[in-house]
């Protein structure tokens, strides 16, 4: 897994962070958490947020054309941002879709698939040398430029036609209008349900963590912990492994780096589900704003997972799964308005920008 960590001082408060992580938040995501040491119970404002996260919406069997049509791009894309991925495929393995929310469609076919459906696209990145996966990016927004175009009478014709193409969809809607959501009504011929993000909130009582430094990325022996050793301590926490490190525990015997210290409490939020950018940069926001009253805390931190299955990474780069299908980044924000940005993909994707 590739790692890139980066630390920085930020003069411009949480408005830097905030379009640093609109940046990154480019598409709807699988997993949100955050971590608070010295803190017990949240502020309303910030569970209001948390619960606040959904809904998104499940369809199935959903014809690949209806992401073309005028009416879906002028009352979704147009009018706020929209996300869409194949629900329950293999990156590896399967076709899959994803609907960008910058209205960019991107498939990734398998060899016969591609070429059945007369579409133009590039070889994958992760083609050996016998080419079995391509990928066909269509800019939805100039595709609708001109319906009487042949570009999009190709794409059209492919769709409904030569190679009609249905998946099980996951798709979620912001709206920047004020208008109602109208995504249930809008689908209402297909079976679509409505769900919402799972939220796991508790409260760790007497939790060893790692002393931090803001200013030394790479740690300083016997008095801070380096970034890497912080990341995969948050990894243990977020998936709640057993920290104690016991002679009789054959599971785990990772344990907390060195230099620690106890805190009393910490909450710990953990949201799954498909949550859109604008979601997440909300809940970032309003961490960056922890510190606007004084905290023992020393830091907050909050970790978004990828889907290991999306066919995109960061921006539009292709993204593959390898042995974990790993894309996630880690803000950590400390009390002095300092902030580490942490991210890793898998070992054959492009680095983070």
């Amino acid at each position: 897994m590739r790692r890139a960590w980066g630390r920085h001082p930020v003069p411009e408060g949480a408005v830097g962070r905030s379009v640093q992580a609109a940046h990154l938040c480019l598409r709807a995501k699988r997993g949100v958490s955050f971590l608070i040491p010295e803190c017990g119970i949240l502020s309303e404002e910030l569970k209001n947020l948390v619960m606040q996260t959904g809904p998104y919406y499940f369809v199935k069997n959903l014809p690949l054309h209806e992401f073309i049509t005028h009416e879906f791009i002028s009352t979704f894309i147009k009018k706020g941002s929209c996300c869409a991925l194949t629900y329950n495929t293999n990156i590896d393995e399967d076709n899959t879709v994803a609907l960008l929310p910058n209205g960019t469609l991107i498939l990734s076919l398998d060899k016969d698939t591609y070429e059945e459906t007369g579409l133009q696209g590039r070889p994958s990145q992760f083609s050996g040398r016998k080419i079995m996966k391509f990928i066909v990016s269509i800019d939805l927004m100039e595709l609708t430029l001109n319906l009487d175009s042949k570009k999009y009478e190709r794409v059209s014709w492919s769709f409904k036609e030569k190679k009609p193409l249905k998946f099980d969809f996951l798709l979620a809607w912001h709206n920047t209008g004020s208008e109602e959501s109208t995504m249930m009504s809008y689908f209402s011929k297909y079976q679509i349900q409505e769900r919402q993000p799972k939220v796991a909130l508790s409260t760790l009582r007497d939790l060893q963590c790692p002393v931090l430094q803001s200013s030394e990325l790479e740690g300083t022996p016997d008095v801070s912990c380096r970034a890497l050793e912080l990341f995969d301590w948050l990894g243990a926490i977020f998936s709640n492994v057993d920290l104690n490190n016991e002679p009789n525990n054959f599971i785990s015997t990772y344990c907390c780096p060195q230099p620690s210290t106890v805190v009393a409490k910490a909450y710990l939020c953990t949201i799954t589900g498909f949550i859109l950018p604008e979601k997440i940069c909300l809940l970032l926001e309003h961490l960056c704003h922890y510190y606007d009253e004084p905290k023992l805390a020393p830091w907050v931190t909050l970790s978004v997972q990828g889907f290991a299955d999306s066919p995109v990474s960061w921006g539009k780069n292709e993204h593959g799964f390898r042995k974990g299908g790993e894309h996630l980044y880690n803000f950590m924000i400390f009390n002095n308005q300092d902030y580490w940005l942490q991210m890793a993909v898998g070992a054959n994707d492009h680095c983070p920008p």
